[in-house]
């Protein structure tokens, strides 16, 4: 179901954009009139959907890059700038999860975390507005966080070091940015239901095939989130229907906050 072209003749790129809810930004984009590029480390996920949005009428290509090397990141942008004149909208949707405690967390985990979720990022941002101040445009950017940001647990101790320091940053550059019209906000999303969580699941906690109807008897609203739900806020505050709303996180969980029993 569209929105109603809010993203008509955008240019637009996620990173992190192959699978999950990358993946489902990129085709809510395609939908409402973006031309995507997705950025992604494999080929393979990367083309495939790349050739389901062109089956399915869009325009979008493929651009390799892994998040962890800074000038990969940078390049993603150069790419689409390269091959549209421009980068209207950037989504940092990439993400690494593998587990680790404060106590048994390696250098080499730890920044790997920093690597991914946080520095590439930065220089994916870095490049994209650089282009919009280049052109004295305006732009728009989402960084897709975690609501773990805010603490997480106790197994998450590098992830949360990353990814709340990318929620500080996105506030940084929407406040360095504002005069230039450029529009960073950033989303923390819960529990949600992705091929990336599912192996998280199966690999760190022993899930089973019934997992997620287990976790969803814990849960509020008796489900997971699901990724086209994500997308679809994604692209709302990529368009200018957003309004000038720039530099808010937004909790997109159904745990509330503070809340205690």
């Amino acid at each position: 179901m569209g929105l109603n072209g809010l993203l008509r003749e955008k240019v637009v790129l996620v990173n992190g954009g192959s699978q999950g809810v990358g993946a489902a930004i990129a085709r809510a984009a395609v939908r409402e009139g973006a031309v995507v590029a997705v950025g992604a480390r494999r080929p393979g996920p990367g083309e495939a959907l790349v050739a389901e949005l062109a089956d399915a009428g869009g325009e979008a290509r493929y651009v390799r890059a892994d998040l962890a090397d800074a000038g990969q990141a940078k390049a993603s942008v150069a790419e689409v700038v390269a091959a549209y004149g421009r980068i209207d909208c950037l989504v940092n949707a990439a993400g690494l999860t593998s587990r680790g405690t404060l106590l048994d967390t390696t250098p080499e985990l730890f920044d790997e975390h920093i690597a991914v979720n946080l520095r590439g990022p930065f220089f994916a941002m870095q490049a994209a507005v650089a282009d919009m101040l280049a052109r004295e445009a305006p732009g728009t950017i989402v960084n897709v966080i975690t609501s773990s940001a805010h603490g997480g647990q106790p197994f998450l101790a590098p992830y949360v070091a990353a990814k709340a320091g990318l929620m500080g940053l996105t506030r940084n550059v929407a406040h360095a940015h504002r005069w230039d019209r450029i529009r960073v906000n950033g989303l923390n999303i819960g529990w949600t239901a992705t091929e990336g969580e599912d192996a998280t699941q199966r690999a760190f906690h022993g899930a089973g095939d019934d997992w997620q109807e287990r976790a969803a008897e814990r849960l509020p609203m008796g489900r997971l989130g699901r990724p086209d739900e994500i997308a679809d806020f994604v692209v709302l505050l990529l368009s200018d229907r957003s309004g000038v709303v720039t530099g808010s996180v937004i909790d997109w969980d159904q745990n509330v906050l503070g809340g205690l029993d």
